[in-house]
């Protein structure tokens, strides 16, 4: 290189030393430093302060507030026939949950939501959230042959904390899919970006089945699609993700069924549940969606009053958990699951909206993504809980009992917060 720089500075007929000859090294010196890519700086932890939506943040403590007091009305049975013989526990737990839950709420809005784009935030907490779900589906606790949970410190009955990685995964999918579409070039996926997509809806959905997480499963799988298109990604590209993920799955159960790994039977029990809830005949497979019918029904318009519920008398089980609705219709009639309804609806609207006026393309999947999360399981809960649905196993967001579940929608609620200091809204 030297060589060179020498000959060319002779051909200009330039002594060597000259003044302008150094000049002209300098220069060559400049120019390559200017066409070197310059690195990406990643985004840091930094506070923003700017005003948060006041709608959003009222509809989340309305909601907290009237899913409390009905936990508590519809778990105080439960609590008393439990081993602990007290009613109050799942209320006490609740509502510890709840502070805490509304204080890192209020604290996550505080930081710029970019943090979350930081790719070793990123992929460190995708690794990390598929580790433990990997381990739960292995080693976690197993209720009712669904292995879902992990205890810390003791098992549920002596009082352990109990909780789902499930729930904290639907989040990190929501932020990882943002990142990739964000920092994406190009709507149409390559080759790379479909290898990227395949592995992380593989990784995660082969966990669900593992642990016979069938609501797991369609909520990952609907979120996950929702944010690549609500992201631009092609319809042709989701129809080819859609497509190869069919073909392996149906691989995948195939082997499973003929290996005798996990006895998936219990998925085809679910839908002829649905059938014989409302015939009168009352089995072992369709007992819980029949006696949430019943608790509907006994509401009518106005319900039976508050705390008068008979179905949370153990003839439904997990009422103050995945029925919870079943027991609010019963006690505050047609007119009380009608308030939830519309304050779900006034949440989705406003998430929909904030993420709208979001300032990038990151913090629009990310806003609507997690607001599509709470919407769908909201949906989905209700749904079962009139028939509509195959009772999959998923809870209503601030409202079943579930302490490290509350605080994981909380959270989320505050990082949607943090997103609306950044909007003109």
């Amino acid at each position: 290189m030297a060589q060179q720089r020498y000959n060319y500075i002779l051909s200009r007929g330039e002594p060597a030393g000259g003044e302008a000859a150094q000049a002209r090294v300098g220069e060559e010196k400049r120019v390559k430093r200017a066409q070197k890519k310059p690195k990406t700086k990643e985004p840091g932890l930094r506070i923003y302060d700017g005003s948060l939506d006041m709608v959003f943040f009222a509809v989340v403590i309305v909601l907290l507030v009237y899913g409390i007091i009905m936990m508590f009305s519809a778990s105080y049975i439960a609590g008393l026939s439990s081993s602990a013989h007290d009613g109050y526990m799942y209320v006490r737990t609740q509502g510890f949950a709840a502070v805490v839950g509304v204080v890192m709420m209020i604290f996550i809005s505080f930081f710029d939501y970019h943090i979350l784009s930081n790719s070793k935030i990123v992929f460190i907490g995708f690794l990390g959230g598929l580790a433990l779900l990997t381990y739960t589906s292995f080693f976690g606790d197993a209720v009712a042959k669904a292995r879902r949970w992990i205890t810390i410190g003791g098992s549920p009955e002596g009082g352990g904390l109990s909780f789902q990685p499930s729930e904290l995964m639907k989040p990190i999918l929501i932020v990882i899919l943002a990142f990739l579409i964000s920092k994406s070039k190009t709507p149409a996926l390559g080759k790379r970006d479909l290898t990227r997509y395949i592995f992380i809806f593989l990784a995660v959905c082969g966990n669900m089945v593992l642990q016979r997480h069938i609501s797991g499963l369609i909520l990952m799988v609907t979120i996950g699609f929702v944010v690549m298109f609500v992201g631009g990604v092609p319809i042709k590209d989701l129809i080819k993700i859609a497509a190869i993920l069919g073909v392996i799955g149906a691989v995948g159960v195939l082997l499973i069924s003929m290996l005798g790994i996990i006895d998936l039977s219990y998925v085809f029990d679910r839908f002829t549940s649905m059938s014989t809830a409302d015939s009168g005949e009352m089995t072992a497979e369709n007992w819980q969606t029949a006696q949430s019918l019943i608790a509907i029904g006994s509401g009518g318009w106005f319900g039976t009053g508050f705390g008068e519920s008979k179905q949370k008398y153990l003839w439904l089980p997990e009422s103050q958990n995945d029925f919870i609705i079943s027991v609010i219709v019963e006690e505050l009639g047609y007119l009380g699951g009608l308030v939830v309804v519309i304050l779900f609806g006034l949440l989705v609207y406003r998430g929909f909206y904030i993420a709208k006026k979001a300032p990038d393309k990151f913090g629009m999947l990310v806003a609507a993504g997690i607001t599509f999360q709470i919407g769908l399981q909201a949906f989905l809960n209700i749904g079962v809980a009139c028939n509509a649905f195959p009772n999959t196993g998923v809870s209503l967001p601030f409202f079943s009992s579930g302490g490290t579940a509350l605080l994981i929608q909380l959270a989320e609620m505050g990082v949607v917060l943090g997103i609306s200091r950044q909007c003109e809204i």
